[in-house]
């Protein structure tokens, strides 16, 4: 008589059962986030060079009252935490979808020189075509973005030397040779460094209502077209055969992809400057703790890089008083320590 394990489960009882754990640990860290982004909120609207109590705060947004408080929240404080959520989600999704597309645990938008080239730019847009709004010179961090956005790709093509290490190798020199471009520009004209050096560095100091009102169709267009090739981008990780046979054209979903992440991160870098290693942090949690069909991650990845943004905000706002830590520079704080331990890890592994 054959030795069977009579009581271990069929395969199929033990898939059900991951599936369920996983989506049971992916609703668990949804409804973490959605809490902790809501108390974000409340401290992003509370604190600051003048802190202010939380009756006072839910006060002044639901009246019109015009004293010093309503004024604070309403016109400084209010915008500028949803320019945060706007530039945050757009970045949350945009790391994710970067990451399916190139199939790149490294890639994210900072990384790969498309925020280096929509600075560059939103750079041009000041110096020579003097223009001083986020609505204005989005258009040119459009064109920016998907110029990097191609040099990297041609640079590190697949079936070339690239790969996922000559990518990352590929955005990092291209970030470093727009860098020196946008340093050029802005040392020969005082007036362009003054205006750019406050976007350069990453912060929502100073955005009024109009930025993320300008900006919002924009990463509108960017999330549904992520939601719409997700599912293309899921079926070409069984393979380009494979998905060829199931209907995908891999040829269209990846310049779609491009497309909508090269307007994710144009609307983020235009609104608040280049914020780096958002994407990264972003991609690499919602792939540990969410599910793992690439259309479920979006939203929790939305919620994600919109709290991890704000909190960057906040945190910098704590660490300072009476000044400002931009959110930029605590957003580097955060991610840097990750690449390392994702590069080094990939190195010893």
């Amino acid at each position: 008589m054959p030795l069977t394990d009579v009581g271990a489960p069929p395969a199929a009882t033990l898939v059900a059962v991951r599936r369920r754990q996983r989506h049971v640990r992916a609703v668990v860290v949804t409804v973490t986030v959605c809490a902790l982004l809501l108390a974000l909120v409340v401290a992003s609207l509370a604190v600051g060079s003048r802190p202010l109590a939380f009756p006072d705060v839910i006060a002044a947004l639901v009246s019109d009252r015009r004293d010093a408080t309503g004024v604070i929240v309403h016109e400084l404080r209010l915008p500028r935490t949803l320019t945060a959520l706007l530039a945050g989600s757009a970045l949350g999704v945009a790391g994710v979808l970067m990451q399916a597309a190139t199939r790149n645990p490294l890639a994210d938008p900072g990384l790969l020189g498309v925020n280096a080239g929509a600075a560059v730019g939103v750079v041009v847009a000041i110096a020579f075509f003097g223009v001083g709004t986020a609505g204005g010179y989005v258009w040119f961090a459009f064109a920016g973005a998907a110029g990097a956005a191609a040099a990297v790709y041609l640079a590190a093509r697949p079936g070339g030397r690239g790969g996922a290490v000559g990518l990352v190798l590929a955005g990092v020199a291209l970030s470093a040779c727009l860098s020196a471009v946008v340093r050029i520009i802005t040392l020969a004209d005082d007036d362009t460094f003054e205006s750019f050096r406050f976007w350069a560095v990453g912060s929502f100091e100073r955005r009024d209502a109009d930025v993320a009102v300008q900006l919002l169709p924009f990463a509108v267009v960017g999330l549904v077209l992520a939601v719409v090739v997700a599912r293309g981008l899921d079926q070409l990780r069984l393979g380009t055969d494979l998905a060829r046979a199931l209907g995908v054209s891999p040829a269209v979903v990846l310049v779609a992809s491009g497309i909508a992440i090269t307007l994710l991160c144009a609307t983020a870098t235009s609104a608040a400057g280049p914020l780096a290693f958002i994407g990264l942090l972003v991609a690499h949690t919602v792939r540990g703790a969410g599910p793992a069909d690439l259309r479920a991650q979006l939203p929790l990845a939305a919620l994600t890089g919109a709290t991890v943004t704000l909190a960057s905000d906040v945190i910098g706002r704590v660490i300072a008083v009476p000044a400002e830590v931009e959110a930029g520079i605590v957003a580097a704080f955060l991610g840097a320590p990750l690449l390392l331990w994702l590069v080094l890890r990939r190195t010893t592994s």
